[in-house]
């Protein structure tokens, strides 16, 4: 296959792929199947979910605190808890994709669940109760709450794309990258190439996501805002099931590698002479399988904060934004908040073949190693970028609260504190970038790194940090709510003028200094499962 999917494609000659069949059943031929052919298939149908996802995600904030009426903690924390569960669920995911379906029929599957999701979504924001025009100048805000059968069917609608997305998410990337044949030489080339292009198509399905829906939700309604990643989701699983015939599948093993390797981890655990027999009768390669497993769980702790950072855009940025003033030069139209959030996937998808096409080959020149630098050193590269975007944040958000005290614009929540909006550019730029390099490094060094037969789990394992990094966020709102609640006004006070988001984010980038070291530490102590990427340097 071509390297390249920009360019035009080529096939090698037949040739019968061993343990790959095609959809019928038959041997997998490498001329007829797989490649960036069936790749581009797939890359449809994330795309797809990724806008759907993170279109729905942006203005949630706003959502949760205008119409549910929602305190900014509160609903700051519900969003967090949300990507948690969704990024949680995958494990189940990929137990059901690498044990019983099979990746493709668990992407139809989650992809129909995650369509009968936004139907719901839509149909519970489209109740009659849920236009409250008569609440506009309301004093009463609790007159004002949507009743609580309409707002259980909307949460009970975001989980069930959280589930969706739990079985979405692990097996639809390792599902396209199983289309490149890692024994292949020039196949191999063109998946590594492949994690790079991945993350560019998503980048640019949640800009889209992001500019399109968070300007039709404030311009022209949530209705029509969850209405739009129900058709483009439905789209995507159409082009998706149009490339079967194209798509390479593994067989599945006749004993779970889930049960097969958990036994072995059960083994290795056990200290009686039992266990030793139990272990000498276990196979070498199950035995390597479980260790290499146990070995990623250095790099995956030490993502957890810099999981939790990524959290603060979709939240309290947005929030940040709605106070400033978002007017374009002497035009009325006003930016969304969260269309800042396209400033991330617009800054990595701009990124993302700079490094392909300029970083890469200027570091293999120095490190020999066909990807440039090693999975590890591009993943800390981002947690640095990650940890300098919250110390701008927190600068930023000095002065817009000097800026309120200085208009005496305190005790005034509702009004425009005379700040361009265009302060908060530089922190979503810089996630931007941080992104081309943790999270392309992280999915790729996941996908890579377990054993073969647990693809999907990889992945899993990649959404995971990113769960448990919400669920961090979550307790760390709750705990500092809590505490400084007591003590006086909040830091995450209904009153952003009265808040101190600074606060916080100066003690998420002493966190992340902390969580940096620890990464370095076990960077440098980790031993690639592959020969050509044998260490850190």
């Amino acid at each position: 296959m071509a390297t390249d999917p920009l360019l035009s494609l080529h096939r090698h000659p037949t040739d019968l792929m061993v343990g790959v069949v095609d959809y019928l059943g038959r041997p997998a031929s490498r001329s007829a199947t797989g490649g960036w052919t069936s790749a581009l298939f797939i890359i449809v149908v994330e795309v797809a979910e990724r806008f759907a996802f993170f279109g729905l995600s942006s203005n949630l904030i706003i959502y949760l605190t205008g119409p549910l009426n929602e305190p900014t903690a509160t609903a700051a924390a519900a969003i967090s808890t949300r990507k948690g569960v969704a990024c949680m669920l995958p494990f189940l995911g990929a137990v059901v994709a690498d044990s019983y379906l099979g990746r493709h029929r668990t992407i139809v599957i989650a992809s129909f669940l995650y369509i009968l999701g936004l139907g719901m979504l839509t149909l519970s924001s489209a109740l009659p109760s849920f236009h409250l025009a008569k609440c506009g100048g309301a004093v009463d805000q609790v007159a004002c709450t949507p009743p609580l059968a309409q707002v259980a069917l909307f949460y009970a609608s975001l989980y069930l794309v959280a589930l969706a997305q739990g079985g979405h998410k692990p097996s639809v990337q390792a599902f396209a990258a199983d289309q490149f044949d890692q024994t292949d030489p020039e196949e191999s080339i063109a998946r590594s190439a492949f994690f790079n292009w991945w993350c560019f198509a998503i980048y640019c399905g949640i800009l889209v996501g992001f500019v399109v829906l968070s300007y039709v939700q404030d311009n022209l309604g949530f209705v029509l805002g969850f209405e739009i990643p129900f058709v483009v989701m439905l789209f995507g699983l159409l082009v998706f099931l149009l490339g079967t015939r194209t798509y390479r599948f593994y067989l599945l093993e006749d004993l779970s590698p889930f049960a097969r390797i958990g036994k072995t981890l059960v083994a290795l655990a056990r200290t009686t002479a039992e266990a030793d027999t139990e272990r000498h009768r276990s196979d070498i390669g199950d035995v390597e399988e479980a260790k290499r497993l146990l070995r990623l769980f250095p790099t995956w702790a030490t993502c957890l904060i810099y999981a939790a950072v990524l959290n603060q855009p979709s939240t309290f940025f947005t929030k940040q934004a709605s106070t400033l003033d978002r007017s374009i030069s002497s035009s009325n139209f006003q930016v969304p908040p969260a269309a800042l959030l396209s400033l991330i996937s617009a800054s990595a998808a701009a990124f993302t073949p700079i490094y392909d096409r300029l970083l890469v080959p200027a570091a293999r020149r120095f490190t020999g190693l066909p990807s440039g630098i090693t999975m590890l050193q591009r993943i800390g590269i981002g947690k640095v970028i990650s940890l300098i975007s919250i110390v701008v944040a927190a600068l930023v958000e000095t002065k817009r609260l000097r800026t309120a005290r200085e208009f005496g614009l305190v005790d005034q929540p509702e009004a425009t504190i005379p700040l361009s909006i265009w302060w908060l550019v530089p922190q979503y730029v810089l996630y931007g970038v941080a992104d081309a390099f943790s999270l392309t490094g992280l999915q790729e060094f996941f996908y890579d790194q377990v054993p073969d037969a647990l693809r999907s789990l990889g992945v899993a394992l990649f959404l995971s940090i990113f769960g448990v990094g919400s669920f961090i966020d979550v307790f760390m709102i709750s705990a500092i709510n809590k505490i400084t609640g007591v003590m006086g006004e909040t830091w995450f006070s209904n009153n952003l003028n009265r808040a101190h988001l600074d606060y916080f984010y100066w003690l998420l980038a002493g966190i992340s200094i902390l969580e940096l070291v620890l990464y370095l530490h076990c960077a440098q102590a980790y031993v690639y499962k592959k020969k050509d990427t044998a260490a850190l340097t």
